[in-house]
């Protein structure tokens, strides 16, 4: 996507996404067939709701109704949130996932699985949980540390929902 393009979609979906008090977290124009795809992806301190995705779609697929962001040809619209294993790249997702299991992998080599517990602007504290019955340790890694992240999926452990009942 050239950045004209780009930046001439920001300007148009960005004012919609922030009426809803969501986070315009991507924006992705790719070729399916011969059709183009235009992805966007949403989030919120709260996470995203299905019918919250279907109504911003509706009304984005209106804004570029009237322009001519897209061009000529035909297009699928996708409004979605960023998935359970979403990268963790702004600081915004790091303070999201305080309580999540992380994979980090590191700058220097390496990788660490670990629950982020704390998040302020140099880095992240993370408790590594303990392996045949250890303990689990503290673990301060700074940003600069850090060359990908991404939050785990774990299918055993309780909401903080659940956990406040």
């Amino acid at each position: 996507m050239s950045t004209t393009q780009s930046d001439r979609l920001r300007g148009l979906v960005e004012p919609l996404v922030a009426a809803k008090d969501l986070d315009l977290e991507e924006i992705e124009v790719s070729r399916a067939g011969r059709r183009g795809l235009l992805r966007i992806v949403v989030d919120s301190e709260e996470g995203v709701e299905l019918d919250v995705c279907a109504e911003l779609s509706r009304e984005i697929s209106e804004k570029l109704d009237e322009t001519d962001a897209m061009g000529d040809g035909e297009y699928v619209l996708e409004v979605s949130s960023p998935g359970a294993e979403r990268p963790l790249t702004e600081h915004r997702h790091y303070v999201r996932a305080t309580g999540r299991l992380a994979r980090l992998q590191l700058a220097e080599g390496g990788e660490l699985v670990a629950r982020i517990l704390a998040v302020d602007e140099d880095g992240i504290d993370t408790e590594v949980p303990g392996v045949k019955g250890r303990k689990p340790t503290a673990r301060r890694v700074e940003f600069a540390e850090i060359a990908k992240a991404r939050v785990e999926i774990e299918f055993n452990r309780k909401d903080k929902k659940e956990e406040e009942a």
